[in-house]
């Protein structure tokens, strides 16, 4: 028997719904080009199940933006709060996919499932990823118990604190690092690791309607030679956080580091995170720590905490 309950997917454009001239081209395409209507038709297993489509935005996800964000969190919230909606899928490009996630995640903390997914390939190509990874997300959104914000690529169930892009060009290009992978799909099947994602939610009302009283933060990267001129120049501008991307643990340069350290008795939040692909920033230091996040997450999770009403 069909099951009633809807799955929603959101389109927000990226390279699953990107088009080349040529079907061998795999990186001279054009992303964000078809919509998500199309991008369901285009799968054959999905006829027939009880789907919404809407599109939300289509833009290259390199160009994600904070008006992006909130339009997206609130399309998202208002889905979630239907009875009849199981799950949402969101489909998305892959540059900023973490991001995305781990935004949404930390707004919605959602008790249904919110599946993200993409594609390494255009739906024009020879052998498009695409079909299967939104086929696959569609089925995740359909799993009992499911819920949090998770990624859908490549047979891999990534939880949106953990994902992370680790290659630029193959379809297996997300990892979740140390943590591994929640779940992966075995022909249509959910093989489940761990349990899901869950956490509490900030809610939409955390965030300013208008994103530019949205703080700004900035990501800095520690490196041989660096120095403080950077950090002085954001301070300059009014930055509010500044998240740098060290050496191994979290390491920065002394000139940068001395810098940070005045730009903090300025009034400006930073954060050490690490560069390196995997590990968490471990020990004190003269700067906060970032523990785990990645340093684009670590921007996410710092802005957010410079929105807390006591911050303002």
């Amino acid at each position: 028997m069909q099951n009633k309950q809807r799955v929603v997917i959101l389109g927000t454009g990226g390279t699953i719904a990107g088009r080349s001239a040529q079907a061998g081209d795999n990186v001279g395409y054009t992303a964000g080009q078809i919509g998500v209507d199309a991008l369901v038709a285009a799968v054959p297993a999905l006829a027939g199940e009880a789907l919404e489509a809407q599109q939300v935005a289509q833009l290259d996800s390199k160009d994600m933006d904070h008006a992006t964000w909130l339009l997206l969190a609130q399309h998202l919230a208002y889905q979630l709060a239907r009875p009849e909606v199981q799950g949402v899928v969101i489909t998305h490009g892959t540059d900023t996919l973490e991001e995305t996630a781990y935004f949404l995640h930390r707004l919605l903390a959602p008790p249904k499932p919110v599946v993200l997914t993409a594609a390494m390939r255009p739906a024009t190509a020879l052998l498009a990823d695409g079909p299967q990874n939104l086929l696959d997300a569609v089925r995740v959104a359909r799993c009992a118990g499911a819920r949090g914000v998770v990624t859908v690529l490549n047979g891999q169930v990534l939880a949106a604190e953990d994902v992370r892009k680790v290659h630029s060009y193959r379809v297996e290009a997300f990892s979740a690092g140390d943590a591994g992978p929640l779940a992966v799909m075995e022909e249509g099947r959910l093989r489940l690791f761990r349990d899901w994602p869950q956490g509490q939610a900030l809610g939409l009302a955390w965030l300013p309607s208008d994103v530019a009283r949205w703080p700004r933060v900035e990501v800095l990267l520690s490196h041989a030679g660096a120095s403080g001129g950077l950090v002085e120049a954001l301070v300059a501008q009014g930055v509010r956080g500044i998240v740098v991307a060290g050496t191994g643990n979290g390491t920065v340069h002394r000139d940068m580091q001395a810098a940070l350290q005045r730009a903090q008795l300025a009034g400006v939040r930073v954060l050490r995170s690490s560069r390196c692909v995997n590990g968490a920033v471990v020990g004190d230091g003269l700067l906060d720590s970032a523990g785990a996040l990645p340093p684009v997450k670590a921007r996410i999770e710092l802005m957010l905490q410079l929105m807390a009403p006591s911050a303002a």
